[in-house]
């Protein structure tokens, strides 16, 4: 699950350094990276919150007293290894906006609401057929301030922790047919277009539940140098 440094000249990367995701011109390393040999105990473990996750923690929709406002979904899939096996016992965590578009976060000052029954954020360990199951609020889009009339399209952080901290893969999943992505930096970083649609979501109808909530597939497939769908930069 780890990454695998330099990643310069792998298109479904983006570039440490993307000059239209302005914050990146002051995140990106300056100098070439180092590489460390890691130790047993550094690849081996330990891994945070395996022995913590609740069976409620997959439920975004049951974690306070009332109802979320906003869209129902369930997103679901499976975490496989690049020859098609399952990936079991992995740590997936994830969070996000609510439906109006806004994080549980001090820094977040965007105008809409907060919700009192949406905190955002959840976990769940894979099965052992790698598979994963949440229950949430479609996120809103909102604006970010990288340019003018900037708007993330909506989306959901995926954390993926493998046996130790160093194994771990970040991205983020995104609804289809969303017309923001043309106009979206962070998006547009990884310059494969094959690559960007891995990033995308598929509705479907055998996991959306009748009048309860639509349903979204995403697998995600772990590779020796890269991740499907791959790490893209944290957005502000």
């Amino acid at each position: 699950m780890s990454l695998i440094y330099p990643r310069e000249g792998l298109k479904a990367h983006p570039l440490n350094n993307s000059p239209e995701y302005k914050s990146t011109l002051k995140r990106a390393p300056s100098q070439p990276l180092i590489l460390l040999p890691h130790t047993l105990s550094e690849t081996s473990g330990p891994v945070f919150g395996h022995v913590a996750v609740q069976e409620s923690d997959s439920d975004l929709t049951r974690q306070h007293a009332g109802e979320p406002l906003g869209e129902r979904i369930i997103v679901s899939g499976r975490v496989l290894d690049e020859d098609g096996r399952p990936v079991p016992h992995t740590l997936i965590e994830i969070w996000q906006a609510n439906a109006a578009g806004r994080y549980v976060h001090l820094r977040d000052q965007h105008p809409a609401p907060l919700d009192p029954n949406f905190s955002g954020a959840g976990r769940v360990v894979t099965d052992a057929e790698g598979r994963y199951r949440f229950t949430t609020v479609k996120p809103g889009a909102y604006p970010w301030r990288n340019h003018h009339n900037a708007w993330r399209p909506a989306h959901i952080h995926f954390s993926l922790f493998g046996p130790s901290f160093l194994s771990r893969v970040i991205t983020q999943m995104y609804f289809p047919g969303d017309p923001l992505f043309p106009f979206d930096p962070i998006f547009q970083t990884i310059t494969d277009e094959k690559a960007r649609e891995r990033l995308i979501s598929r509705f479907d109808l055998a996991t959306t539940e009748p009048e309860w909530a639509l349903g979204y597939q995403f697998d995600i497939v772990l590779r020796g140098r890269d991740a499907t769908p791959l790490e893209e930069p944290h957005d502000d």
